[in-house]
């Protein structure tokens, strides 16, 4: 692992050329730096395009065991497989909320085993998202000797032995250099920085905004031939591909077995972060076989799947013994209890040609409907020419029995395609019942496009009824409102007088009433 820390001066002095770029003080400084820093290629690109041109790229494989994406990412029980998670990691069915947008929440992801490959490859698919223009504290991406499940570092332990990809949304030290992704060694011996924002520590780091983009971000890191890659998708784009390079670690010695992690954590400002998807891929060599499957997996592992399978084996010929028990009609037969493929699929059609069959019933009454009403339409048509042919004059008469013929004809050609249309559903509905083919939907489709044209052929028939009854209905015969009776006297002349003297009689006592009584009540004061 000491060999890890040779290209710290060389990282540190790139990382330093790239911030004064971006906040030196001095003006010519800058400028200059700044033109080095497009002069000069970054860390290891000369070597790395020099070993691209001569040399083929690796051959990848994906590693299910090391990986997890939705959607029906969690099992029944809660859990994700291949993956264990502690903390206040919330697994659902499309992600892995490694910590909500609480205060001073820290979770994990880790696998269960350790890879037994070389060179690997990673795709991170995350989001971080939060209310306010300044997150915390941020994620990290692990390959450890052992697994780090809790820990005051994101989330995870400390003095690890491996490296980390830490993505910091806060900035600690106050340089205004975050959010930042920083890639930091440790040979088990070391305690993260978290004042200095691990900047001392820092193998790596380039400065990127992570946080409540409008697409998923996405990082790629690559380990091969001793040299750690990070490549960045800023989330601006929905193009999957689109990455630029971040940082580099060359000379980078890494254990040969560890474990895949991803921990976050939140302190007095809280981002949400959620992980859609973590794709682990194997690299191999050219001209290197792969380790054949079988191998990978260790001996006591594969003495524990065996164990399960015998134990679930158990239990499962335990329960059909329990069902022959309770159900002894059904003994002999057990593999009639369940649906065959074909049966499905016979059903399935079976119950295809049985909805046809109602579709077309209720079609066919459908018509019947309208050919009852069509010839109710035709024998009040018939009814208004025998009662106005003899009332309409010479010239007037002429003309209206020129359209009366028009719409006969008209309804008698309906009642034609009305007659060929319901032998035609006959036919239909009979050969649904007595043949079964795929065929019947065409038929269902062209019966319900004659029954369309019918139905406007008989909205036209109707206005043009209409029409010719008000037109042909004489000015004097046009309906007028009926007259009302005269309304009956209740009270007569005689009555009224006698009523209104009766009244004045009773007004003019009770007045002379009422004064006498008050006459006699002043007495007594």
């Amino acid at each position: 692992v000491g060999r890890a820390w040779l290209p710290v001066a060389e990282s540190k002095m790139a990382v330093s050329m790239q911030r004064g770029c971006l906040v030196g003080g001095n003006v010519l400084w800058a400028a200059l730096v700044c033109l080095g820093c497009r002069l000069l290629p970054p860390a290891g690109a000369s070597s790395l395009g020099a070993a691209g041109g001569a040399a083929a790229q690796p051959h990848r494989r994906f590693e299910y065991k090391y990986s997890f994406k939705g959607p029906h990412l969690v099992q029944a029980d809660g859990s994700v497989p291949f993956w264990v998670h502690t903390g206040n990691a919330i697994p659902s069915a499309d992600q892995i909320r490694i910590t909500p947008s609480l205060k001073s929440q820290r979770g994990s992801v880790w696998t269960k085993t350790k890879s037994v490959f070389e060179y690997w490859e990673v795709e991170v698919t995350f989001r971080v998202t939060g209310r306010g223009r300044i997150g915390a504290d941020g994620l990290v991406i692990w390959f450890t000797e052992g697994q780090g499940l809790e820990g005051p570092v994101f989330g995870a332990a400390d003095t690890w032995n491996g490296v980390g990809i830490f993505f910091d949304s806060f900035d600690n030290d106050g340089k205004k250099n975050n959010p930042s992704i920083i890639v930091v060694g440790n040979n088990g011996k070391l305690l993260y920085d978290h004042q200095n924002d691990g900047s001392t520590q820092a193998l790596a780091s380039c400065q990127r905004d992570f946080r409540n983009k409008p697409y998923p971000v996405r990082a790629k890191i690559t380990y091969y031939q001793k040299t750690l890659t990070v490549m960045i998708n800023n989330g601006f784009t929905p193009n999957k591909e689109d990455y630029e390079f971040c940082a580099q670690v060359e000379n980078m010695i890494l254990p040969s077995q560890g474990y895949f992690g991803i921990s976050a954590a939140t302190g007095g400002l809280a981002d949400d972060h959620d992980v859609l998807s973590f794709l682990t891929f194997q690299l191999t060599e050219p001209g290197k076989e792969a380790p054949i499957p079988d191998a990978e997996i260790p001996e006591k592992d594969k003495e524990k799947y065996q164990e399960e399978f015998e134990h679930f084996q158990e239990e499962l010929d335990k329960k059909k013994e329990e069902f022959q028990k309770d159900h002894p009609d059904m003994q002999g037969q057990p593999d009639d209890f369940y649906e065959t493929v074909s049966d499905r699929e016979l059903r399935q059609i079976f119950e295809g040609q049985n909805r046809i069959h109602l579709e077309i019933k209720q079609l066919n009454r459908q018509l019947d409907m309208i050919l009852d009403e069509q010839r109710r339409y035709v024998s009040a048509l018939t009814e208004e020419i025998t009662k106005r042919g003899a009332g309409i004059p010479g010239q007037q008469g002429q003309v209206s029995q020129q359209e009366l013929d028009t719409i006969v004809k008209t309804q008698d050609e309906v009642l034609r395609q009305v007659n060929e249309m319901r032998n035609s559903m006959g036919d239909t509905l009979r050969l649904v019942s007595g043949v079964q083919h795929p065929g019947s939907a065409g038929g269902l489709y062209e019966t319900t496009q004659h029954f369309n044209d019918i139905k406007e052929h008989l909205h036209i028939v109707k206005r043009d009824i209409e029409h010719l009854v008000q037109r042909n209905m004489p000015s004097n015969e046009k309906p007028k409102c009926p007259e009302l009776p005269p309304f009956p006297s209740c009270l007569s002349t005689t009555h009224f007088f006698i009523f209104v003297a009766v009244q004045t009689v009773l007004f003019i006592g009770y007045i002379m009433y009422r004064s006498q009584q008050e006459a006699a009540a002043k007495k007594f004061f």
